[in-house]
């Protein structure tokens, strides 16, 4: 059984490559995959590129071209909780569009007709995650995760955000991950560790933690792994 591990940008895959065996690379579609081994496991790996529009393509790709059955999300967010600091870990327990808007027709943001607002995650996925969390000793919170074409750094905006979807965090990608995991049936999780607040100051956190934030979150979807 194929795994699928994406990260957005390639501070968030690099932690994850360099402890994998046997990498081979598969250029397609204007991206790079690679295939690989981890502790006996099939993984593929891919750098999606930010926002919707490339997760999308990149789930699909790893889906009905690699054949992978798992679909697993690395990367960094932005936090909206008071309870989530910098290098946190959250997992979602579902995932919404926050810059999806047709309310001029009478529906809620984030809804088209025949979608969902908030596509829930797989639960034995994270089940396992929270296994993992008990072992290495650290706090795991879940909660709804809010995903936009945006990089938010403003405290207005992510008030709205945590107002409308009741959202603990935000970013970019796992939304519309959702979508294509969900419409295709196949089980996926997102872990994002916080890199910043996103609030004014998010374009500077964000500079300062990324690549730590990354490895943090990297480190822990690789011990997930193993137990799946």
């Amino acid at each position: 059984m194929k795994i699928a591990i994406i990260g957005a940008m390639r501070e968030e895959i690099d932690p994850l490559l360099a402890k994998m065996d046997s990498v081979v690379e598969t250029k397609y579609a204007n991206n790079i995959y690679y295939e690989a081994t981890y502790k006996g496991k099939e993984i593929v790996i891919a750098y999606s590129k930010i926002g919707k529009v490339f997760s999308a393509l990149t789930a699909t790709i790893l889906i009905e071209k690699f054949g992978c059955k798992i679909v697993l999300f690395s990367g960094v967010a932005g936090a909206i909780s008071s309870d989530l600091k910098i290098g946190d870990l959250i997992i979602a327990d579902g995932l919404c569009q926050h810059d999806l808007d047709i309310t001029a027709f009478g529906h809620p943001y984030g809804f088209v007709p025949e979608g969902e607002v908030c596509i829930p995650t797989d639960l034995e996925l994270r089940k396992i995650a929270h296994e993992v969390a008990k072992v290495k000793g650290i706090t795991l919170k879940e909660g709804i995760i809010a995903t936009g074409d945006q990089f938010v750094a403003c405290s207005q905006k992510k008030s709205w955000v945590a107002e409308t979807f009741k959202a603990s965090a935000l970013e970019m990608e796992g939304a519309s991950v959702a979508v294509v995991c969900n419409a295709l049936d196949i089980p996926f999780f997102i872990l994002r560790a916080i890199s910043d607040s996103a609030n004014d100051e998010a374009g500077i956190d964000f500079d300062t933690f990324l690549e730590s934030s990354a490895k943090v979150s990297a480190d822990f979807i690789l011990d997930m792994v193993e137990r799946i």
